[in-house]
């Protein structure tokens, strides 16, 4: 990404957009946002970005108009879009009413994928938005105070077995495991909702204020795709996720080195270690 020409950022909901343009004003870059309406947070308006034109998800075309009109010939997509807003009651202009037809099969990476090429056949190229943020990345070892139990690496290696199979048919990044047995597994509804039903399922095993025969502590793993395209659909961890988790009660997080994003990951480790959580990458 060297030089300083204009840099179209997609920005989705979260930190990470923000985090992003960031990074590309410090490097130089002159930075177009497209905001999603459904996903995007009106504080993109106050970064110090060149332009900021809102769109709707649905909005294809425009989003290609916008990049043209504006010189826009690299981009990058930053921050969540929440599945199942695709296929809610978002209305796609004809291209994407289009490209929808067209695939196969109704995946992130097959969507992305297709709008991608569609973007790229206009002359705009996305680029990886990691590219921005290499030391975000997750590096290897215990991130946090506490290191994982023996259960709870019996946990993750179930875990990473589960997801990984899972990551083949591009389902989900996330599983949530107590003692060896899968608890819940990510599929549109996203990380944090996943881990929030693992909780409320552990809770309900409860009888009468017996607990059940599994430990409740619940271990969660969030993997990369076997092939992960470092593009679009990055996994990334950052405070709330802390946060849920111990709503939830679960005691461990693992991640995958070099291909999970650490959103304030100071943060994240201070947040884990004063509520006991352990947190690694490998």
């Amino acid at each position: 990404m060297a030089g300083r020409k204009k840099l179209g950022l997609i920005a989705g909901n979260g930190k990470f957009p923000f985090l992003v343009l960031d990074a590309a004003r410090a490097q130089g870059h002159e930075v177009v946002v497209a905001a999603i309406k459904e996903e995007a947070s009106p504080e993109i308006e106050s970064r110090g970005a060149a332009a900021v034109h809102w769109l709707s998800l649905g909005e294809l075309s425009k989003l290609i108009d916008t990049f043209k009109a504006e010189g826009v010939t690299r981009a990058v997509m930053a921050g969540q879009v929440k599945h199942k807003q695709i296929f809610s009651a978002i209305k796609p202009d004809w291209r994407l009413a289009k490209l929808l037809l067209s695939l196969g099969t109704r995946n992130t990476d097959s969507l992305l994928g297709a709008v991608a090429k569609v973007l790229a056949d206009e002359g705009i190229v996305l680029e990886n938005s990691t590219a921005l943020l290499e030391p975000l990345l997750a590096k290897a070892g215990v991130l946090s105070k506490r290191a994982p139990s023996a259960q709870e690496k019996k946990n993750i290696e179930y875990g990473r077995a589960v997801g990984r199979r899972l990551a083949e048919y591009d389902i989900g990044q996330t599983v949530v495991i107590a003692e060896a047995a899968c608890v819940a597994v990510e599929a549109m509804e996203g990380t944090d909702a996943t881990i929030e039903r693992a909780g409320e399922l552990m809770r309900s095993l409860e009888v009468d204020g017996a607990a059940s025969t599994l430990d409740r502590a619940l271990t969660v793993v969030k993997i990369a795709k076997p092939a992960q395209d470092m593009r679009f659909d990055v996994p990334v961890i950052g405070v709330r996720t802390i946060e849920i988790m111990t709503r939830a009660g679960a005691s461990c997080l693992a991640v995958d080195v070099g291909r999970c994003l650490l959103l304030d990951g100071e943060a994240v480790a201070r947040a884990a270690s004063d509520a006991g959580i352990a947190v690694c990458a490998e």
